[in-house]
């Protein structure tokens, strides 16, 4: 079986049989804070969503007795304390401080979360933990360099980037310089660089891109061209795939926490390390490579100054991918968590109306880095480069986070 569109229309019921458990639920109140309101794009969801995991993570831990590393500290608990109202009072207070705006709206969320719950001291010690958790990684945040002024440079020589049609415009050059979560530095696993304009590499991906990728291709499939919208999609599937993968494989509050955390951090890091490779190299997107391949030097290339990708090419850096690099992190740090890579799951997308099927981590990861070059967006290398990327940040966060404690 391969990955593929198997299903039209509205999105799996898989976790109606089953009630979700806190961690479920307050990822699903996320999301809608972070993007059904905010609208936050990719690169700045990793970092919210970071947020909200970490901080969770370290109050389930603590009243589980710490079995886990806490990612930040470990609020004192003796396992009395209600697991649900720490973990609604952890994220409520980390959106709360996101997103102030919303904040007679998550009050709202969070007080029926709280009805839910019976009075009692349990209650009461429940929500200190939470609250203690989820001040540590407020102020752990605090100055870290989100939403700064930073803009990617304009080039005006061969390879160097350029805002890209139909919208010319940049954005999001601050997540370059964000503070990590977990890495000792956001260049530390700093790559070679893009292939040189002049060199076969480079026009191998030039024309792997130009002919499948343009938005009238006459060598993508149907399946091909699903697979590229399912995957841009601002609405990421990976979202509905974490919670799908802790309701089916029937992960208790502690382990779904855990997961939920290394995941995300995952995310953030690698979208971070991404963002300071294109800050590095500044490399033009597809788009501009192959209206002026003119300029490029390359006797392989040709230029079609009216090429059109398949997508609208998002306003930043070809190299490296953020998809790949956040893809690459979430599958490895997926099958890292399972201690396997053969477990199916599934992810539907509003944008291409579609469900798409996977029957392993690697299998999602491979049609990402493919899915890129469908959409006419990214260069091969790019992609390949980024995937190792967010995979080399789950080795770091294995090495250093989250590791079993030694009793």
């Amino acid at each position: 079986m391969v990955a593929g569109v198997v299903a039209l229309g509205s999105p799996p019921a898989y976790a109606a049989d089953s009630p979700p458990n806190a961690i479920i639920v307050w990822d699903r109140n996320a999301e809608t804070a972070i993007w059904e309101i905010a609208r936050q794009q990719p690169q700045v969801q990793a970092r919210s969503f970071a947020m909200v995991h970490g901080a969770v993570y370290d109050a389930v831990n603590a009243i589980a007795g710490r079995p886990y590393q806490p990612y930040l500290r470990a609020p004192r608990a003796d396992g009395s304390e209600s697991t649900q109202a720490a973990v609604a009072t952890a994220a409520f207070h980390v959106l709360r401080s996101l997103f102030p705006a919303q904040r007679e709206r998550l009050r709202t969320q969070y007080d029926e979360s709280l009805a839910t719950i019976p009075d009692s001291t349990s209650k009461r010690r429940g929500i200190a933990v939470g609250g203690q958790a989820a001040a540590a990684m407020i102020a752990a945040r605090e100055n870290d360099g989100a939403f700064g002024d930073q803009t990617w440079p304009v080039g005006t020589e061969p390879g160097q980037w350029r805002p890209t049609p139909p919208v010319p415009s940049t954005d999001g050059a601050w997540v370059a310089y964000l503070k990590p979560f977990m890495l000792a530095r956001a260049s530390m696993f700093r790559t070679a660089g893009p292939p040189a304009l002049t060199g076969s590499r480079y026009a191998r991906d030039f024309n792997e891109v130009k002919t499948v990728g343009s938005a009238t291709s006459t060598v993508r499939t149907p399946d091909q061209t699903q697979a590229a919208i399912w995957w841009h999609d601002r609405h990421l599937a990976e979202w509905e795939i974490k919670r799908q993968l802790a309701v089916e494989q029937r992960l208790t509050p502690l382990q779904t926490s855990r997961m939920f955390a290394m995941v995300d951090l995952a995310e953030a890091d690698a979208t971070t390390a991404c963002y300071n490779e294109k800050a590095a190299w500044n490399f033009w997107r597809p788009i501009t490579a192959i209206r002026l391949a003119g300029t490029d030097g390359n006797p392989r290339t040709a230029e079609d100054p009216d090429w059109t990708p398949l997508l609208v090419t998002p306003p930043h850096p070809d190299y490296t991918s953020g998809h790949t690099c956040f893809t690459g992190a979430s599958m490895s740090a997926l099958a890292h968590f399972f201690g396997r890579d053969d477990i199916s799951f599934s992810g539907y997308s509003n944008d291409s109306g579609t469900t798409r099927h996977f029957r392993s981590f690697s299998q999602a990861l491979e049609e990402v880095t493919n899915a890129r070059i469908w959409g006419g967006i990214h260069t091969r290398t790019a992609d390949v480069e980024g995937a190792k990327i967010g995979k080399q940040v789950t080795a770091y966060m294995v090495k250093h986070y989250f590791k079993p404690r030694n009793h």
